[in-house]
């Protein structure tokens, strides 16, 4: 049953008025609106800084030990990335409506069974994610990789096992929180876990001569550390008290509207970031591939730099406009996908600036050999113009998931990515013989479509009609929680008159 509250005996879900759904967009709603989002996506741009900084203190010790290990490591963080990380991180996204939606319809307790069941979920897929990595070196050299970089890459991914557990209890933590506005502990947690990796890489593999086990090593110890600091921060503080139910055996049930969300939003997510490993592959084929590859790596590494704030963004503008849809505001929910796409495009043509303005100056940071220098060059600012096109992209995405439909998403990223993307790239760089910076303009043709295909959605979202999906949507996966904790309760309480009103 979809439990009343307490203090009478009836659910009344109601829509909003169609001219409040409209409401119109002055300058004082912009601030406060825009003033949420940055206060939700600060600390998540924090925490996306400091693991991007444990990323490039990772390939610097790498790079210290030689380049076979710089090889090695490189092909198993890949590897990793396509097989395992973006598949966890994009299954724990289905949890991000359902917990946003429930937590704007105050359903505390349908939170924390989300939560519950999306650990649980993600420990399962772990476990073949698991078998691959074990058997990597030998899907490795069935793609012609040099067996001796498999071997190690294959030793690297034994030992970042321990990263699968603690990615299935952080990613679920994280969009728990964040569902509820809370985005600063996992930023304190990343920062303690940087503070831990620096020394013990240092030990690792400087001194102790460890190399690809070191690194390993120490990205797994602090992973486990930021999931140890960010529990009993949270415990500590009492963040939790408010939604926190202990796990029963209903988490090992109802999975169903989880499953139907996850899906997509692990298609969705990995459909992007596979790409731009294909592409890494491709420069391998092209000519003078040291160099390409080189450039590619410099670039990806730009790119993911640049991604950081508008990723924070989007995730803040989904938080947003899920709590408002469960708390039945469906024009507070268009004002802030409004605003987010409004700061989107100003995020989007201050990085098309910064790749213009210091392409040079950015290069010579990572470089200074010339081939290297003059393809990134090159292509810079054509990553400008993706980056403007991935800025309203994603915040697209954020608000897509916001109203709990990531097959859209997935269906667009599918569509551009794959459909117009990839042959546009691959006909330019080997049909019309344009080289390397073909790929780059295959990714602007994607990000451009995307772009545009995701506002348009966003543009025609029937506002009061997916906040009555909201109501119903937590309603729903609440009924489902409550089955078996309600059939040990009186028949009195039972027979409450249950009472769904849509004006």
């Amino acid at each position: 049953m979809c439990r009343p509250n307490p203090s009478t005996t009836t659910f009344t879900m109601t829509t909003t008025k169609t001219n409040e759904c409209h409401q119109i967009l002055t300058l004082s709603n912009m601030f406060h609106e825009t003033k949420a989002l940055f206060k939700l996506a600060s600390p998540i741009a924090l925490t996306a800084l400091i693991f991007y900084t444990r990323s490039i203190v990772s390939m610097l010790f790498l790079g210290h030990t030689g380049d076979i290990e710089l090889a090695a490591g490189s092909l198993a963080i890949a590897f990793a990335n396509i097989t395992g990380y973006s598949v966890l991180a994009g299954l724990a996204l289905g949890m991000e409506p359902l917990c946003c939606q429930a937590f704007g319809a105050n359903q505390g307790r349908l939170i924390s069974l989300t939560l519950h069941r999306t650990v649980i979920f993600l420990l399962v897929v772990s476990i073949p994610i698991t078998f691959l990595w074990i058997n990597s070196s030998h899907i490795l050299n069935y793609f012609h990789q040099d067996p001796n970089i498999t071997h190690l890459a294959r030793t690297y991914l034994l030992f970042s096992l321990p990263d699968l557990v603690s990615n299935s209890f952080i990613h679920p933590t994280r969009i728990y929180l964040r569902a509820q506005g809370i985005t600063y502990p996992l930023a304190i947690a990343s920062l303690v876990g940087t503070v831990v990796q620096l020394p013990l890489n240092y030990v690792l593999v400087s001194h102790f001569g460890l190399g690809v086990v070191g690194v390993a090593t120490a990205s797994s110890v602090s992973n486990f550390v930021v999931l140890v600091v960010l529990v009993v921060y949270v415990w500590w503080t009492g963040l939790h008290l408010p939604t926190w139910t202990s796990p029963t055996r209903e988490c090992l049930t109802g999975w169903g509207p989880l499953i139907r969300l996850a899906t997509p939003s692990c298609v969705s997510v990995c459909l992007e970031w596979w790409f731009y490993e294909i592409m890494i592959v491709i420069c391998g084929l092209l000519v003078d591939p040291k160099a390409t590859v080189a450039s590619m790596g410099v670039l990806i590494q730009t790119t993911a730099f640049l991604y950081v704030f508008p990723s924070s963004l989007g995730f803040s503008a989904s938080t947003r406009v899920g709590n408002e849809l469960g708390s039945n505001q469906p024009g507070k929910a268009r004002i802030t996908a409004l605003v987010s796409i409004f700061v989107a495009g100003l995020m989007g043509l201050s990085a098309l600036t910064f790749t213009t303005s210091l392409k040079n100056k950015w290069t010579r940071m990572f470089t200074n050999d010339s081939e290297i220098l003059r393809l990134t060059s090159i292509a810079l600012p054509v990553i400008g113009l993706c980056e403007l096109g991935n800025c309203l992209q994603t915040i697209g995405c954020g608000v897509v998931r916001g109203i709990a439909r990531p097959t859209t998403a997935a269906n667009v990223n599918l569509g551009a990515f794959y459909i117009i993307g990839m042959p546009i790239a691959i006909g330019l760089v080997f049909g019309l013989r344009v080289g390397f910076i073909g790929l780059w303009l295959g990714l602007l043709s994607a990000q451009v479509c995307c772009a545009v295909l995701l506002l348009y959605v966003v543009g025609n979202i029937n506002w009061e009609q997916e906040a009555k999906k909201a109501q119903m949507l937590t309603c729903n996966e609440f009924t489902i929680g409550e089955t078996t904790s309600d059939s040990s309760e009186s028949n009195h309480d039972n027979e409450l008159p249950i009472r769904i009103v849509v004006t």
